[in-house]
Protein backbone atom coordinates (compact mmCIF):
# COMPACT_ATOMS: atom_id res chain seq x y z
CA UNK A 1 0.00 0.00 0.00
CA UNK A 2 0.99 3.59 -1.26
CA UNK A 3 1.34 6.43 1.43
CA UNK A 4 -0.72 9.15 1.53
CA UNK A 5 0.11 12.40 -1.12
CA UNK A 6 -0.39 16.00 0.13
CA UNK A 7 -1.97 17.39 -3.50
CA UNK A 8 -2.56 21.05 -2.01
CA UNK A 9 -2.85 23.06 0.94
CA UNK A 10 -4.93 26.21 2.11
CA UNK A 11 -3.26 28.29 5.18
CA UNK A 12 -6.87 29.34 7.34
CA UNK A 13 -4.87 30.64 10.38
CA UNK A 14 -1.51 31.44 11.67
CA UNK A 15 -0.78 32.12 15.02
CA UNK A 16 1.71 31.97 17.69
CA UNK A 17 1.35 28.18 19.00
CA UNK A 18 -0.30 26.89 15.77
CA UNK A 19 -1.32 26.88 11.97
CA UNK A 20 -4.53 25.45 10.85
CA UNK A 21 -4.55 24.21 7.29
CA UNK A 22 -7.06 22.69 5.08
CA UNK A 23 -4.86 20.03 3.05
CA UNK A 24 -6.05 18.37 0.22
CA UNK A 25 -4.89 14.66 0.34
CA UNK A 26 -4.62 11.52 -1.79
CA UNK A 27 -4.88 8.57 0.42
CA UNK A 28 -3.62 5.35 0.08
CA UNK A 29 -7.23 3.88 -1.06
CA UNK A 30 -7.32 6.13 -4.10
CA UNK A 31 -9.26 8.96 -2.72
CA UNK A 32 -8.66 12.40 -2.27
CA UNK A 33 -10.11 14.34 0.57
CA UNK A 34 -9.91 17.62 2.58
CA UNK A 35 -8.62 17.40 6.34
CA UNK A 36 -8.36 19.57 8.47
CA UNK A 37 -4.62 19.83 10.14
CA UNK A 38 -3.20 21.35 13.41
CA UNK A 39 0.31 21.93 12.34
CA UNK A 40 2.40 22.57 15.54
CA UNK A 41 6.35 23.10 16.27
CA UNK A 42 6.32 20.55 18.82
CA UNK A 43 7.21 20.49 22.98
CA UNK A 44 8.80 18.63 25.52
CA UNK A 45 7.40 17.24 28.69
CA UNK A 46 9.28 16.71 31.87
CA UNK A 47 9.07 14.30 35.13
CA UNK A 48 11.19 16.18 37.74
CA UNK A 49 11.72 13.91 40.25
CA UNK A 50 13.55 15.10 43.81
CA UNK A 51 16.33 13.27 45.70
CA UNK A 52 13.51 12.19 48.33
CA UNK A 53 11.28 10.53 44.90
CA UNK A 54 8.77 12.53 45.20
CA UNK A 55 7.71 14.21 41.66
CA UNK A 56 6.76 17.88 40.95
CA UNK A 57 3.98 18.51 39.34
CA UNK A 58 1.99 21.41 38.61
CA UNK A 59 -1.75 22.15 39.03
CA UNK A 60 -2.70 24.88 35.76
CA UNK A 61 -4.94 27.09 34.68
CA UNK A 62 -6.08 25.14 31.20
CA UNK A 63 -8.62 27.73 29.60
CA UNK A 64 -9.44 24.99 26.69
CA UNK A 65 -10.81 22.25 29.58
CA UNK A 66 -12.77 24.88 31.22
CA UNK A 67 -10.42 24.39 34.75
CA UNK A 68 -7.06 23.40 36.31
CA UNK A 69 -5.34 20.13 35.50
CA UNK A 70 -2.65 18.69 37.01
CA UNK A 71 0.62 17.93 35.30
CA UNK A 72 3.86 17.30 34.34
CA UNK A 73 5.99 21.30 33.56
CA UNK A 74 5.77 20.70 29.62
CA UNK A 75 6.05 23.81 27.05
CA UNK A 76 6.10 23.97 23.17
CA UNK A 77 9.67 24.51 21.32
CA UNK A 78 10.77 28.17 20.54
CA UNK A 79 11.96 28.37 16.74
CA UNK A 80 14.89 26.06 16.48
CA UNK A 81 14.87 24.71 19.91
CA UNK A 82 16.42 21.27 20.78
CA UNK A 83 14.18 19.46 22.81
CA UNK A 84 15.99 18.66 25.50
CA UNK A 85 16.71 22.85 26.15
CA UNK A 86 13.28 22.86 26.13
CA UNK A 87 12.79 20.48 28.73
CA UNK A 88 15.49 22.25 30.88
CA UNK A 89 13.81 25.67 30.42
CA UNK A 90 10.54 24.23 30.93
CA UNK A 91 11.25 22.78 34.59
CA UNK A 92 13.23 25.74 35.80
CA UNK A 93 10.54 28.33 34.40
CA UNK A 94 7.53 26.49 36.13
CA UNK A 95 8.66 24.43 39.44
CA UNK A 96 12.02 26.68 40.30
CA UNK A 97 14.13 23.57 40.06
CA UNK A 98 17.02 23.45 37.35
CA UNK A 99 17.62 19.95 36.11
CA UNK A 100 21.14 17.81 36.70
CA UNK A 101 20.72 14.91 34.33
CA UNK A 102 17.95 14.40 31.70
CA UNK A 103 16.65 10.84 30.46
CA UNK A 104 14.89 10.76 27.12
CA UNK A 105 11.60 8.85 27.77
CA UNK A 106 10.54 8.99 24.01
CA UNK A 107 8.01 11.27 22.27
CA UNK A 108 4.62 10.61 21.71
CA UNK A 109 1.56 11.92 18.94
CA UNK A 110 -0.66 14.50 21.35
CA UNK A 111 -3.52 13.70 18.63
CA UNK A 112 -2.58 12.43 15.52
CA UNK A 113 -6.63 12.82 14.32
CA UNK A 114 -5.87 16.60 13.53
CA UNK A 115 -2.25 17.19 14.83
CA UNK A 116 1.22 17.04 14.31
CA UNK A 117 2.46 17.81 17.56
CA UNK A 118 4.91 15.68 18.76
CA UNK A 119 6.28 16.00 22.66
CA UNK A 120 8.95 14.89 23.43
CA UNK A 121 9.18 13.02 27.09
CA UNK A 122 12.03 13.30 29.78
CA UNK A 123 12.23 12.13 33.06
CA UNK A 124 14.71 14.70 35.51
CA UNK A 125 16.86 14.04 38.24
CA UNK A 126 19.82 15.85 40.11
CA UNK A 127 17.17 19.29 40.86
CA UNK A 128 18.63 21.99 42.55
CA UNK A 129 16.31 24.58 43.44
CA UNK A 130 16.50 27.83 41.31
CA UNK A 131 13.91 30.65 40.35
CA UNK A 132 10.63 30.45 38.93
CA UNK A 133 9.79 32.46 36.07
CA UNK A 134 6.30 32.19 34.95
CA UNK A 135 5.20 33.99 31.60
CA UNK A 136 2.15 35.95 31.59
CA UNK A 137 -0.40 33.20 30.04
CA UNK A 138 0.32 31.04 33.05
CA UNK A 139 -1.14 30.73 36.35
CA UNK A 140 0.14 27.20 37.92
CA UNK A 141 1.07 25.99 41.65
CA UNK A 142 3.40 23.59 42.11
CA UNK A 143 3.04 20.24 44.11
CA UNK A 144 5.26 17.57 45.33
CA UNK A 145 4.08 14.03 45.50
CA UNK A 146 5.54 10.34 45.94
CA UNK A 147 6.49 9.19 42.30
CA UNK A 148 3.71 5.93 43.01
CA UNK A 149 0.90 8.10 43.90
CA UNK A 150 1.20 10.57 41.08
CA UNK A 151 1.09 7.32 38.90
CA UNK A 152 -1.55 5.87 40.85
CA UNK A 153 -3.64 9.33 40.12
CA UNK A 154 -3.01 8.77 36.51
CA UNK A 155 -4.01 4.98 36.15
CA UNK A 156 -7.24 5.89 38.05
CA UNK A 157 -7.82 8.98 36.12
CA UNK A 158 -7.43 11.65 38.65
CA UNK A 159 -4.85 13.07 36.07
CA UNK A 160 -6.87 13.34 32.94
CA UNK A 161 -4.34 14.91 31.10
CA UNK A 162 -2.62 12.57 27.99
CA UNK A 163 1.34 13.26 28.19
CA UNK A 164 1.67 13.52 32.09
CA UNK A 165 -0.10 10.30 31.88
CA UNK A 166 2.24 9.02 29.14
CA UNK A 167 5.44 10.71 31.40
CA UNK A 168 4.74 9.46 34.15
CA UNK A 169 4.44 5.83 33.73
CA UNK A 170 7.26 5.76 31.34
CA UNK A 171 9.54 7.31 34.03
CA UNK A 172 8.18 4.90 36.85
CA UNK A 173 9.07 2.10 34.53
CA UNK A 174 12.15 3.03 33.75
CA UNK A 175 12.86 3.68 37.45
CA UNK A 176 11.25 0.84 38.31
CA UNK A 177 14.19 -2.11 40.26
CA UNK A 178 15.20 -4.39 38.00
CA UNK A 179 15.42 -8.26 39.07
CA UNK A 180 18.65 -9.05 39.86
CA UNK A 181 18.96 -11.94 37.37
CA UNK A 182 16.58 -14.98 36.25
CA UNK A 183 17.98 -18.32 38.31
CA UNK A 184 19.48 -16.01 41.16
Amino acid sequence: MDDAELLGTRRIFAGSVVDLRVETVRLPNGRDVELEVVRHRGAAAVVPVRDDGSVLLVRQVRWATSGWLLEVPAGKLDGGEAPESCARREVEEETGYRVGELVPLGWIWTTPGFTDEKIWLYLATGLTESRQDLQDDEVLEVESLPLDEAVRRALSGEIVDGKSICALVRAHEHLRPRDAGAGA
